[in-house]
């Protein structure tokens, strides 16, 4: 598995495919299926996957972390949601602090972690 991270419209997705040569077979984590996720040879927006599973009531964590271990060539491209003003909604605080954990959970796992500014990307884990 390897993970892209970054600031919205930071380029990821783009670095992601070039880098990992990943021409093809992504899916968007606002609409893929867990199963999609399984088969797939890239995943971008993970964040917003995580986000539909817990307005959804899914365990999120279990479910994502699950899917991931089924596919471990993976490439996951996500936005980082830390950084900036704590937001003053109950489930947009959920869904930060799921989607850091996971994220942090599923790094850990990775091959390599790339984070991107800019078009640019740094690995920090290799």
């Amino acid at each position: 598995m390897n993970m892209v991270i970054g600031g919205a419209y930071q380029g990821k997705l783009n670095y992601a495919k070039e880098t990992f040569q990943i021409p093809d077979g992504w899916v968007d984590g606002a609409f893929c299926t867990l199963e999609d996720l399984a088969q797939c040879r890239g995943v971008y927006d993970f964040h917003l996957l995580i986000r539909r599973l817990l307005e959804e009531g899914q365990e999120a964590d279990r479910l994502v972390l699950e899917a991931a271990e089924k596919n471990p060539e993976i490439c996951i491209v996500t936005n980082e949601l830390g950084y900036g003003v704590v937001p003053v909604d109950a489930f947009d605080r959920l869904w930060r602090e799921k989607t850091g954990r996971i994220c942090t959970e599923l790094a850990g796992k990775a091959e390599e972690v790339h984070r991107v500014v800019c078009g640019i990307g740094m690995v920090i884990k290799k």
